[in-house]
């Protein structure tokens, strides 16, 4: 028999959902329901900075005034023991260590990632090594300062990820040239100590997949490298990889990809307007 279908929406609630967003969502709940599947809602508020509980609310209400549905929800604040169990893994298996670069040692390295076109522009930049051990090695959890710390996945040199996008098609990337080691755990932000910081979105996306036996991914295309380093993530941690659909990206009239920035074009104020789900629906030809 064939592997029930269980696919999620996962906005994250750090505004207002914007056309591009409805529209990922929209293909992610006609996949599933045409598959007769489960769907789950994954709220994705890992952001302390910018997520509010009054985006979360209305991301619910807007995808249900366009008519989608789901199962079962999950959030991603309630579940960090789980992340952190993984990053333990990959610390004790040698695939992670301590980094102590700020933002702004990043923003001076010479190294620049090479970019699709269609990629987030604020994509993790290539990775100068600057922490990186020598030699993988086990056990790298700091004891002594656990939460003042942040951790990144230890990518192996040179080395290609290849997968078949369900939409896009055959997709490649290599690494340290694609990308680099990349950040899986943030360090701590407040004082708090019970605060032992937070997984990075890689992460987190990889572990909530495998819990949740997601067998299908519906995203935008702008997270296609993301796959990449997610199926590295996948291997790592002995879970399975599901398959990928990454959708064309929405762009206004311009040619720029909607974001969040697209006030304008937010489900809320498009219902403001007065347009009906069906008219919203139309749009998504724009």
């Amino acid at each position: 028999m064939p592997t029930p279908y269980i696919g999620r929406l996962a906005p994250s609630p750090t505004g207002l959902l914007h056309l591009g967003h409805a529209r990922t969502f929209w293909m992610a709940h006609q996949r599933a329901r045409a598959s007769h599947g489960t769907l789950y809602l994954r709220d994705e508020d890992l952001d302390p900075q910018r997520s509010r509980p009054e985006f979360s609310a209305a991301m619910r209400e807007d995808l249900l005034w366009l008519g989608l549905t789901w199962d079962a929800e999950l959030r991603q604040s309630d579940r960090l023991p789980l992340y952190l169990a993984a990053l333990h893994q990959l610390l004790a298996a040698g695939l992670a260590y301590p980094c102590s670069c700020s933002r702004r040692d990043l923003a001076q390295s010479t190294h620049a990632p090479h970019e699709d076109p269609a990629a987030e522009p604020d994509d993790e930049p290539l990775y100068n090594n600057r922490c990186r051990p020598s030699l993988p090695a086990a056990n790298l959890l700091n004891s002594r300062r656990p939460r003042r710390t942040n951790y990144r996945f230890r990518t192996p040199d040179r080395t290609p990820i290849a997968f078949t996008d369900l939409h896009a098609g055959p997709q490649s990337f290599t690494t340290s040239v694609d990308f680099g080691d990349f950040l899986i755990w943030r360090k701590a932000l407040s004082k708090n100590p019970g605060d032992r910081g937070l997984p990075s979105y890689q992460l987190a996306c990889v572990v909530d997949d495998a819990a949740t036996h997601i067998t299908e991914v519906v995203r935008g295309r702008d997270l296609l490298k993301s796959t990449a380093r997610q199926i590295l993530l996948q291997r790592a941690l002995a879970l399975p990889t599901p398959q990928y659909f990454h959708c064309d990206l929405l762009r206004d009239e311009q040619g720029i990809r909607l974001a969040k920035r697209h006030d304008a074009l937010a489900l809320r104020t498009l219902r403001e307007q007065g347009l009906s789900p069906a008219q919203v629906l139309a749009r998504f030809s724009l």
